[in-house]
């Protein structure tokens, strides 16, 4: 009765009707374009997908990721209850679009409701219990989508930003220990065998903090955890990483001879605590250069990269404004507010 409810959510439910036209864009798809090398995806709410940028990621994207509609928080805020209008809704989509789906997130320490830490007495609850419910969550949300979702981020980063730390002291951490990690893995692959999952990480490109996921992610295979792929988030910025830097990054993770995928990328035009300013030309030629080198490195490393997904649609509406810089406005993406290819767009279009 659950999978014919589901099923019949994506037949009845409604249909969008989107062209190129529609867009506003007349250009080479971003998704034809690279065909050849990976999947090029954007990071998506239910709302955009009813309005106008909705044909422009038909012409140019092939995957979709829910932003933020299947985290835990939204999609299961409390213990008998389950949300899964919006992150239907984008399912529904990918469908009837004949869209890629990625899975985003089934294990992170934000966004995850306060009852999944707390017992029946409000105090914390045991190892037992909280891997009890980790496994009810992500056995639910996988299973509901299986056969649509094809790639899950099961756990969003679990490695700490401080040198002298390896895990992040998370109530997840705190509890159970990195023990969490592998049963993550465990349950989702219970859960949809053929799915492809994920560990995903930021700061990738800081020497440190990238030799503790590669060191993690050797030790969960040694395991036989059911880790099949790494996702480097690429929130970037024009002033990092250079070229070298990028360049070792994605060598270092290629030696783990697993799947990579560029999971949320963007390029700020600020430093992390810069006041705000105009989009200047000078912002502008840098993060086109930024993007320039950035896709250049993928494409040497196109073997071993299978999606580079982008974290929102354009310059209109991204997570970064207000972030962290209350106030600011960012402009981090190849389309601006009106959903026009920036020049940064041709630069990684013309190669």
């Amino acid at each position: 009765m659950f999978r014919k409810a589901l099923i019949s959510f994506f037949i009845l439910g409604p249909v969008f009707i989107c062209s190129a036209q529609q867009s506003g864009v007349d250009t080479p798809g971003l998704k034809d374009v690279y065909r050849n090398y990976f999947t090029i995806g954007v990071a998506v709410s239910p709302r955009a997908l009813k309005t106008d940028e909705a044909g422009l990621i038909l012409r140019q994207f092939g995957s979709l990721t829910a932003e933020n509609a299947m985290k835990m928080g939204p999609v299961h805020p409390g213990e008998q209850e389950y949300n899964w209008a919006g992150a239907d809704s984008i399912a529904s989509f990918a469908r009837q679009h004949g869209l890629k789906l990625r899975g985003h997130t089934l294990c992170w320490h934000n966004q995850t409701p306060e009852w999944f830490f707390k017992d029946g007495a409000g105090l914390t609850v045991s190892k037992e219990l909280l891997l009890s419910r980790l496994k009810e969550h992500i056995t639910t949300v996988v299973g509901r989508y299986k056969g649509m979702i094809y790639a899950w981020d099961v756990v969003n980063e679990a490695i700490s930003d401080k040198a002298d730390e390896v895990y992040r002291n998370s109530l997840f951490y705190q509890i159970c220990g990195e023990e969490y990690i592998e049963r993550a893995f465990e349950y989702a692959h219970a859960a949809d065998p053929e799915a492809l999952l994920f560990y995903n990480d930021y700061n990738e490109t800081n020497p440190v903090k990238r030799r503790k996921i590669i060191d993690m992610i050797r030790k969960l295979k040694a395991k036989g955890v059911p880790v099949h792929g790494v996702g480097l988030q690429g929130h970037w910025s024009i002033y990092e990483p250079t070229p070298p830097q990028l360049d070792e990054t994605l060598r270092d993770f290629v030696s783990l001879g697993i799947n990579i995928q560029i999971t949320e990328l963007d390029i700020s035009v600020y430093h992390k605590d810069e006041v705000a300013s105009p989009y200047t030309e000078d912002m502008e030629a840098r993060q086109t250069a930024q993007y320039k080198n950035c896709f250049k490195a993928f494409r040497k490393y196109g073997k071993e990269i299978s999606a580079v997904t982008f974290w929102n649609i354009s310059d209109r509406s991204s997570w970064l404004d207000n972030f962290p810089v209350r106030g600011r406005k960012n402009y981090p993406l190849l389309f601006d507010k009106d959903l026009k290819p920036k020049k940064a767009f041709y630069a990684v279009t013309s190669f």
